[in-house]
């Protein structure tokens, strides 16, 4: 029989951690402490699998089983759920490790050697001030050209064409360094040019 919020919220603590079914492989983990886990339990190449969906209440039933039913699209497509969250998280974490600013911050780093200390603070500042406020949070890989228009051309709206200009060139080398040390980018073909 399906779970109802009812029968949830009258749910337990016990001394030990005991399970409420929901149906499709679907339950709800009460443990000792009180805490409530929503759980999947299923099958992914002979092997029996457990994906943690979430904690109750912060997911609701009615979240509960559309991720149920997420999951299993996913294994009836020959893909494993957990394998698929994982991939999803690494994707995220790699994206928020390779932030424009982080990665022009890097760029910045690496050509140190070759410039004058005045000239490496120089071009950082020039980025803090026109780049970094409005692309600098933005994984590059998901940074645009019209995105990066913008900012230059907010640049260019103070009647700052010179320094215009230098963000425009100093970006495409970050672009272009970012695609020689890895993460690649809708820009790629702006910034061969």
């Amino acid at each position: 029989m399906p779970l109802t919020v009812a029968a949830i919220n009258h749910a337990r603590p016990r001394e030990k951690v005991y399970k409420l079914a929901d149906g499709g492989g679907l339950y709800l983990e009460v443990h000792p402490t009180g805490a409530r886990y929503w759980r999947l339990k299923y099958r992914h190449a002979n092997k029996e699998r457990r994906l943690a969906i979430g904690v109750y209440p912060d997911v609701t039933l009615a979240e509960a089983r559309t991720a149920r039913d997420s999951a299993r699209k996913l294994i009836k497509s020959g893909n494993d759920p957990v394998a698929v969250k994982r991939e999803v998280r690494r994707k995220t974490e790699c994206e928020a490790a390779n932030t424009f600013e982080i990665i022009a911050r890097e760029w910045v780093e690496h050509q140190r050697a070759r410039w004058t200390p005045d000239h490496a603070s120089t071009v950082l500042r020039t980025l803090e001030a026109n780049v970094f406020p409005t692309l600098g949070a933005k994984p590059i890989t998901n940074i645009t050209a019209p995105e990066l228009l913008a900012a230059i051309r907010s640049v260019e709206r103070r009647d700052a064409l010179e320094v215009a200009s230098r963000v425009a060139q100093r970006c495409g080398a970050v672009f272009r360094f970012a695609i020689a040390t890895g993460p690649t980018t809708p820009l790629q073909t702006f910034v061969a040019h």
